[in-house]
């Protein structure tokens, strides 16, 4: 049986994210669900710079990591983050 999709937003909503977490080099540290545009980032440990950042599906993030699904609740202008993939995310509202 298929699951639920989870997010508001559509599977397809393309979301921003780094080369090192979809070529399986890194994991996603800290996801924001940016509060003006409603924009999903995931990101590893010391953030994206823009020669590594990518686009894709939100689906494909959460077939990458399925944990990601956890933050489908995520409001509008939070963040969360991890110290491992193992770890609990921490979730807060977004500063400045």
């Amino acid at each position: 049986m298929a699951m639920d999709w989870p997010f508001d937003d559509p599977a397809r909503t393309a979301v921003f994210t780094s080369l090192r977490i979809i070529d399986g080099d890194e994991w996603v540290c800290r996801v924001t669900h940016e509060a003006d545009d409603g924009a999903w980032q995931f990101h590893p440990h010391g953030g994206t710079p823009m020669r590594e950042a990518a686009v894709v599906a939100l689906e494909e993030m959460v077939a990458l990591e399925p944990r990601l699904a956890e933050l489908s609740d995520l409001p509008l202008g939070w963040h969360a983050w991890r110290e491992s993939p193992e770890a609990a995310w921490q979730r807060a509202v977004q500063e400045g």
